[in-house]
């Protein structure tokens, strides 16, 4: 039985799904519900995303992980039901879908209270798992690191303690996963607050130990002056493609939500010569749970540390101004200014998928913006804008430092070296008295101290200078 406006996520067609998804396998099947606010009782949220794009990323989310949709429909409502969230008469018509279709699971992109969730289950036979359960989930798949499944860990032990009726594969998964699709422990349903208050003290203490950690290695990346730079957007914008196209790496990219978790970092040349240490991180979505926001902070402190940030857009998507807001709100929580547009550049990518028109109109707002509001549309997939990109990062960075000449003795190794490890060095010339000239360049609070130990002057016109 397919519902009438039932969709297919774009995600799942190119996302190297496994062969079970689309076909009758192992994985489980499951029903997909959308509930949305009618105009009367909508919020700002609700009036500023469509309803088919939320249906779109709600089958994304599900196929992203082992699972087969078996239907999916939208919910209007006029307002919340405080005991089952939907109406009563759509309670009733989920639950023989669920039973024609013999799902096992039923997704509703929603938060769900405890009391709405176990009302849910009783009512369509099924386990049912809201937005914030099913992100979790995808998390605990994704991550690779330590560090991340620690985070992911520690996001859903806060989520579970809340929750009464809740599996306990948490606590019994080597890795990842820790959550509520199946496995051991799946039929013990009483939640021990003790035992997961343990856990969860244990968990902070080690991410406090991991959060040392990152600090050291940004001290050190302090020390060799290379600026960092972070790529931000919403979920499957194309960052980890143009990570890939700026770095020449291998970071997986894929058609597919949350395709990359664990952060990346690689050094990157600029044109100008200027070496970056640019970034990846994990995309974001809206109604991110803020259990992740607080778990993956320590994770996210290089998006908070960062000289330069890029917010990467995918201008094909026809929500692409709400998933733009949804990126802006991660980024105030993480105390960033979303309007600081000296330190962000809006990058629009995905341009290929436009056509001529569109294309020639995106270009034409784009080229409205003045100074620093201006941003840079790019194809990550094909490499179009890619120069536009770097000269609009170079240009920024070299803003924000200064550039100063020093002559050196070429017997002063010592000095040379320091100059090498603590400055950027731009050019290099020894004249026929055997006396080095360099062209470097720091960060403000590094000038001064150059001036005063070598002699340096500042080049007049230079970044900063």
């Amino acid at each position: 039985m397919e519902l009438k406006g039932s969709r297919r996520s774009p995600a799942g067609r190119d996302a190297g799904l496994p062969p079970e998804h689309g076909a009758d396998g192992d994985a489980t099947r499951v029903v997909v519900v959308v509930p949305h606010l009618t105009r009367r009782g909508a919020g700002e949220d609700d009036l500023r995303r469509s309803p088919e794009a939320r249906l779109d990323e709600a089958v994304g989310l599900v196929l992203a992980i082992d699972l087969k949709v078996v239907s999916s429909q939208l919910v209007g409502l006029s307002q919340v039901r405080p005991a089952t969230y939907l109406g009563g008469g759509k309670v009733e018509e989920i639950a023989g879908i669920v039973k024609a279709e013999e799902a096992g699971l039923v997704f509703v992109d929603a938060p769900l209270s405890p009391v709405q969730q176990r009302n849910l289950e009783k009512a369509w036979s099924a386990k049912v798992i809201d937005r914030t359960a099913l992100i979790l989930e995808i998390f605990g798949q994704r991550a690779r690191t330590k560090e991340g499944v620690l985070q992911v860990e520690l996001a859903h032990l806060n989520y579970q303690r809340s929750r009464l009726v809740r599996s306990w594969t948490h606590l019994e998964r080597q890795r990842g996963g820790f959550g509520f699709l199946g496995g051991p422990g799946e039929t013990q349903i009483e939640a021990d607050r003790r035992l997961i208050g343990e856990r969860i003290v244990k968990i902070e203490r080690e991410l406090e130990q991991v959060k040392r950690t990152r600090a050291l290695h940004r001290a050190s990346r302090k020390k060799v002056p290379y600026p960092v730079v972070a790529l931000v957007g919403y979920t499957n914008a194309g960052k980890s493609t143009l990570f890939n196209r700026l770095t020449r790496a291998d970071v997986m990219a894929q058609d597919l939500l949350f395709a990359t978790l664990d952060p990346t970092l690689r050094a990157v040349q600029l044109p100008s010569g200027e070496r970056v240490i640019l970034s990846d991180t994990v995309g974001f979505i809206s109604d991110l749970p803020t259990q992740l926001v607080a778990a993956f902070r320590a994770t996210l402190e290089e998006v908070i540390e960062a000289d330069l940030i890029l917010h990467v857009r995918d201008m094909s998507h026809e929500d692409a101004e709400a998933q733009a807001h949804d990126v802006e709100t991660v980024l105030s929580d993480l105390d960033i200014d979303p309007d600081d547009d000296h330190r962000l550049i809006e990058v629009w990518n995905k341009i290929d998928r436009l056509d001529d028109e569109g294309k020639a109109s995106l270009f034409n707002t784009a080229s409205r913006r003045e100074g620093d509001a201006r941003p840079i549309p790019v194809s990550a997939l094909t490499g179009e804008g890619m120069d536009a990109l770097l000269a609009a990062i170079s240009q920024r960075l070299s803003r924000e430092r200064v550039s100063l000449r020093v002559d050196l003795d070429a017997t002063d190794g010592g000095g040379l070296s320091w100059l090498y490890r603590h400055s950027e060095v731009l050019e290099r010339r020894e004249d026929s008295d055997g006396r080095l000239h360099l062209a470097v360049r720091v960060p403000p609070d590094r000038a001064e101290h150059i001036e005063r130990r070598f002699g340096a002057r500042r080049i007049k016109g230079a970044g900063g200078g």
